[in-house]
C-alpha cells in the first residue's frame, strides 16, 4: 500500500505540488491525470524518494520513505517519463547491469531476466542495441528494469508518450495483466489513456488533487448538466461566440467541421430546454441550424470542467533527476541510481543509416 499524507514541493516561487494526500490500495490501477506541469511527475517522484517533499510524509508498505528511501526503492519498479538506457548496450547487457545493481546474481539473475524479458515480449531483441530499437521496444525495455525485482508496486510516468497507436495498444494490454498482479499507478496528460487502463482515476491541477474516484463515478458527477450537439452553417467564430452567450449555456466547443458548415458541443444545466432559444440565436442571424440532438456527458467533460483554467503550457515539473554513472563497468554502487531507472534518457539516438526494429 501506498500512503502519502499532505506533501508539498515548491521550486523557488513554483508550487510543483501543494498539499497532496491519497492512499492506494492492492489490485489497483491508478491513473494520475492532469495537464502539463500539473505536479504528476514531482509527486512521482517524491513517492520513489528520489525528490524529497518540503513538508508531508509517504508510507510504502509502511515504510517511511523519507527515513528508509532504499528500503522503498527495494518495493517499488519505476519507470520515468524518459526512459533510462544506456543507448551503446545491447538489450541482455542492460538487464544483465541492472540485475548487478539490484545484486542479484547467477540463477537468481538469470532467472529474473528470463521472466522479464517473456513477460516484455524481449526475447528476439536481446542481442539488438538499445540505440537502434524502435520507441515503443526501448519502452518495453524500460519497463523490463523496472520489474526485473518483481517489486508489488510499478509506477509509470507517461509509459506510452511518443509510442504508434499499436504500440500503445500492447503497452495497454502489459499494464492491464500486470495489474491483476501489482498495485499500478500511472501517469498521463492524456485522458483517453488513463481511462482505458485505470480502475480508479485521480485529477490533479496546479499541485493539488481536484478529483479521485472511478471513471464510471466520474462521470455521473456531472449529473447537474447535460449536453446537446448543434451543427451550423455559418462562420465557426461566430457562432460559437452567439451560442455561449445563451442563457443555460455553460460552454461551447467545435467538434467537428469548420467554416461556413461546423458542429458544436454545447455543455448545459440539466432540465435546461435549449432547443428554440438555439434556434432563434442562429435565425437570427440568417445561419442555417441543421442539427439538434442531446449529447450525454463523458469523461472528457469532467477532466474539461475541472482542468479548464489549467494553462496547458504551464511550467514543466521541475524534480530534478538524478544522474546515471558514466560507465556501465563501475561497482554496483557507482550505478546506485538505475536502481529504480530515475535519471534522465542517456545517450543519443541512433544513427540515421541504421534502420529502427519495427
Amino acid at each position: 500500500m501506498i500512503k502519502v499524507e499532505n506533501i508539498t514541493k515548491t521550486y523557488g516561487a513554483t508550487v510543483a505540488v501543494d498539499d497532496v494526500s491519497f492512499e492506494v490500495g492492492p489490485g489497483e490501477i491508478l491513473g494520475f491525470l492532469g495537464p502539463n506541469g500539473a505536479g504528476k511527475s514531482t509527486t512521482l517522484k517524491i513517492i520513489t524518494s528520489y525528490v524529497v517533499a518540503d513538508s508531508g510524509s509517504v508510507y510504502v508498505n509502511d515504510i517511511e520513505a523519507l527515513d528508509n528511501p532504499m528500503e522503498v526503492r527495494k518495493a517499488i519498479g519505476y519507470l520515468p517519463e524518459s526512459t533510462p538506457l544506456y543507448m551503446d548496450m545491447q538489450v541482455i547487457e542492460y538487464l544483465e547491469f541492472v540485475a548487478r545493481v539490484r545484486q542479484m546474481s547467477g540463477a537468481e539473475a538469470k532467472s529474473a531476466i528470463d521472466r522479464v524479458i517473456e513477460m516484455v515480449g524481449l526475447r528476439r531483441m536481446l542481442r539488438k542495441n538499445i540505440g537502434h530499437l524502435s520507441k515503443g521496444y526501448k519502452q518495453r525495455v524500460g519497463i523490463a528494469q523496472a520489474l526485473l525485482h518483481d517489486p508489488g508496486i510499478l509506477i509509470m510516468d507517461e509509459p506510452t508518450s511518443g509510442l504508434d497507436p499499436h504500440q500503445i495498444i500492447e503497452i495497454r494490454e502489459l499494464i492491464r495483466t500486470l495489474g491483476k498482479e501489482k498495485m499500478i499507478i500511472l501517469s498521463s496528460h492524456i485522458l483517453q489513456e488513463i481511462s482505458a487502463i485505470g480502475t480508479r482515476i485521480m485529477i490533479i491541477k496546479d499541485g493539488r488533487i481536484v478529483a479521485d474516484d472511478t471513471p464510471q463515478n466520474m462521470q455521473r458527477s456531472l449529473g447537474d448538466k447535460t449536453g446537446f450537439r448543434a451543427r451550423v452553417q455559418g462562420p465557426a467564430e461566430e457562432v460559437a461566440a452567439a451560442l455561449k452567450g445563451l442563457d443555460g449555456v455553460n460552454s461551447v466547443e467545435i467538434t467537428a467541421g469548420g467554416g461556413a458548415d461546423t458542429e458544436f458541443r454545447l455543455l448545459t444545466s440539466a432540465g435546461e430546454d435549449i432547443g428554440s432559444r438555439v434556434f432563434k440565436a442562429v435565425a437570427g442571424k440568417g445561419w442555417e441550424l441543421s442539427a439538434l440532438s442531446p449529447d450525454e456527458h463523458s469523461l472528457e467533460d469532467v477532466y474539461l470542467e475541472l482542468t479548464k483554467d489549467a494553462a496547458s503550457t504551464g511550467p514543466a515539473d521541475n524534480g530534478a533527476a538524478a544522474q546515471l554513472p558514466e560507465s556501465p563497468a563501475g561497482e554496483p554502487e557507482a550505478a546506485a541510481v538505475v536502481q529504480d531507472a530515475i535519471s534522465e534518457e542517456s545517450g543519443d539516438d541512433a544513427p540515421a543509416q541504421e534502420q529502427e526494429e519495427a
